[in-house]
């Protein structure tokens, strides 16, 4: 968490800067900009725009449940401050719902986000049900979404990386959770993260399929948390094809001497590719790791560059 309470605001633009820019709408929950919700603001969002739709966030809790449709391309939500502009919710996957049916994993999230080309800055992302089974933060399916200095937390399944096929980016975030809690089948990268681990647990759980190159990339992050030493894995395959690689990270005593679970089926091993190249910190050492995983060497490591893992697409950073 320190680290993130230490960051930068990112060149952070001013209010006035971002409307000589683009189109620009600002919501505030006392009602002196031109909304006070954030489904509101997104709502106004032409459909099919073809530029960028910046929607200004004051500071304020925000308990809405929010959706940015498919139609709704190019939006960028940034919020005044990443502490203090927070989106949350409470749903969980046994919650009923109007028809007395159990919401599920992906019913229980706090926001969806189909649009492509989506962005966010300095916002949090919460989920606060707690520890009763799966509850997620943030449900992300659009292509070439971006997350920059955002919080997601949470427990059990707190960020949903949905979208087969789509790539998603996150640049110095802080993602919190116990179980599973970054999960799903969309090629991610997580550069210069803190990835907080509260209990024991999964810290992934990628269900990439085998027509990918890539599923999850950790580069240069910090894994802590307040979980016992040696009671976290690094990840375990919600799908055969999973893949998750570690990069330079520096891993706290919280992970187990193995590193992966093979989801007590043997034969994924044989399919999931988990993989490791130069970690550091208390649980860095690979002399125990399962036989199943891998450590990467210098020119395999060269191939885990943003440009190669994205095919192109370079997500900006400010």
């Amino acid at each position: 968490m320190k680290m993130m309470l230490c960051l930068a605001v990112f060149g952070f633009l001013g209010l006035g800067q971002l409307k000589a820019q683009d189109k620009t709408l600002v919501v505030a929950q006392d009602g002196t900009a031109d909304f006070k919700t954030v489904q509101e603001a997104i709502n106004a969002v032409p459909d099919f725009r073809k530029v960028k739709t910046t929607i200004y966030i004051k500071n304020g809790r925000y308990k809405e449940k929010l959706n940015l449709s498919a139609s709704k391309k190019m939006v960028s939500l940034v919020g005044e401050s990443v502490e203090k502009t927070i989106l949350t919710y409470d749903d969980y996957a046994q919650k009923k719902n109007r028809f007395g049916e159990d919401m599920g994993t992906s019913g229980s999230s706090g926001f969806y986000i189909y649009g492509d080309d989506f962005s966010a800055k300095n916002i949090t992302f919460e989920n606060t049900a707690g520890p009763v089974g799966q509850a997620v933060a943030l449900w992300v399916a659009g292509d070439k979404a971006s997350f920059l200095n955002c919080r997601m937390l949470g427990f059990q399944d707190t960020l949903y990386t949905y979208g087969p096929g789509s790539k998603q980016y996150f640049y110095r975030c802080f993602i919190s959770g116990t179980v599973d809690f970054i999960f799903g089948s969309a090629t991610a990268v997580f550069e210069e993260c803190e990835i907080f681990s509260k209990q024991p647990g999964f810290l992934t759980a990628s269900s990439a399929p085998d027509s990918v190159k890539h599923g999850y990339v950790f580069l240069n992050c910090k894994i802590t948390g307040t979980a016992p030493a040696q009671s976290v894995y690094l990840g375990r395959p919600w799908r055969p094809y999973a893949q998750a690689v570690f990069l330079n990270c520096e891993l706290g005593a919280m992970i187990k001497a193995e590193g992966w679970n093979n989801w007590g089926k043997a034969s994924n091993e044989q399919t999931a590719f988990y993989a490791e190249y130069k970690n550091k910190g208390a649980g860095s050492a690979t002399d125990k790791r399962v036989n199943w995983s891998k450590q990467l060497n210098d020119q395999e490591a060269a191939e885990y560059t943003i440009e190669k893992i994205f095919k192109g697409w370079i997500p900006a950073k400010s």
